[in-house]
């Protein structure tokens, strides 16, 4: 496996080599990160799928995004699969170091292996019951899991698939998905649970940070029954491990038409109701923010006022990603890209300054 992580060097040297325009990249850990990343969720569990995201990878890296985004569930793992073999072909050829790149995965659904089993219960059994690795009370909702010991499997995987000794962000998936089925004091004593076996990781070099991946979580009303409140992980965090805890980074869904996660008072801290972004900057946690142009229906038909107030862009997808990346408290603003040609599009954002406050503001005061 390829050794090392990002660095403050190593991101630093990227930074500088990508000659982007100002605040492009976002200092974190003192580490500079892209403020677009290219995200894996979406596509065929097939070889056709795994080339496209291949070319689209090596070309993102190349065009100043340093942060890629996946999960051991997506695309049955072929998605990480497929992040090894181009971050493997890219350094073995001298185009790229390691410790200049960002990796983020994540663990908590329980993955076929490459494709759908004809049988997934055998596979289910056979891969995580029968080796004792999942119990049956462990899982929730027939798909999710957030044990100590399947997340130990999972980062295993998760490694092996990527092909790195050390993964720079790893999100619990979806946490909030456990409250389907079990009451918030057992989610948040499996969190305690999750966040010891994770700083253990970070201990022994098999991770940098960790963090939770979420969708509804963060972005509900605190009496929802599926809400999370990011200060309550965060205390977790801080009650396992110390000041010195390694729960520092979250993501969560925002785009134009999704703007909780900017706009909704919901996150109690320091005695006052703050948006989960502004929570998230008080905590000292770094925020990338999925979902920036909602898997393709924020790429068209967007009203002309974003053209007036995020000037020097020609489209749609462009304007969306401007919006994601220039609101205050947003550190990456992920993107799902698997052709050459939507990387090209996205990364002109590289030579573009995100939108002013001055500028960005007057979209909310629009009627």
């Amino acid at each position: 496996m390829i050794a090392g992580r990002a660095t403050p060097d190593g991101t630093d040297a990227y930074r500088r080599r990508a000659n982007a325009a100002p605040e492009h990249f976002r200092a974190f850990g003192g580490c500079w990160l892209s403020s677009v990343g290219i995200g894996t969720y979406l596509g065929a569990e097939d070889s056709a799928t795994d080339e496209l995201y291949r070319n689209a990878l090596t070309r993102a890296l190349e065009l100043g995004l340093n942060v890629v985004d996946t999960a051991v569930n997506y695309r049955h793992q072929r998605s990480e699969r497929v992040i090894g073999q181009a971050l493997s072909a890219l350094i073995g050829k001298g185009a790229l170091r390691r410790e200049e790149i960002v990796v983020a995965t994540k663990g908590g659904f329980i993955p076929f292996d490459g494709s759908m089993p004809t049988n997934p219960g055998a596979y289910f059994t056979e891969t995580y019951l029968r080796p004792g690795i999942i119990r049956p009370d462990d899982v929730v909702a027939g798909c999710h899991c957030m044990t100590p010991a399947y997340l130990a499997d999972q980062l295993e995987r998760s490694r092996r698939n990527l092909g790195l000794e050390t993964v720079d962000v790893y999100y619990v998936h979806n946490p909030e998905t456990q409250l389907q089925e079990v009451d918030r004091p057992e989610l948040l004593k499996r969190i305690r649970d999750a966040f010891t076996f994770l700083e253990s990781a970070a201990s022994d070099g098999k991770i940098g940070c960790y963090g939770t991946a979420t969708w509804n979580g963060y972005r509900q009303p605190p009496a929802a029954r599926d809400y999370l409140s990011l200060a309550e992980l965060e205390k977790i965090a801080r009650d396992v491990a110390g000041d010195k805890h390694r729960f520092r980074v979250i993501q969560l869904p925002y785009n134009l038409a999704m703007g909780e996660a900017f706009t909704l008072g919901n996150q109690p801290v320091d005695g006052e109701a703050v948006s989960p972004l502004e929570a998230a900057r008080r905590l000292g946690i770094y925020v990338m923010v999925s979902a920036s142009v909602y898997q393709g229906q924020l790429s068209r038909n967007l009203p002309p006022v974003l053209g007036e107030h995020l000037p020097g862009l020609s489209t749609d997808a462009q304007r969306a990603i401007q919006f994601a990346r220039s609101t205050p408290g947003v550190g990456t603003a992920l993107v799902g890209m698997k052709r050459v040609a939507h990387v090209e599009e996205n990364a002109a954002l590289v030579k573009v300054p995100p939108a002013p406050w001055s500028e960005f503001q007057k979209l909310f005061k629009e009627p």
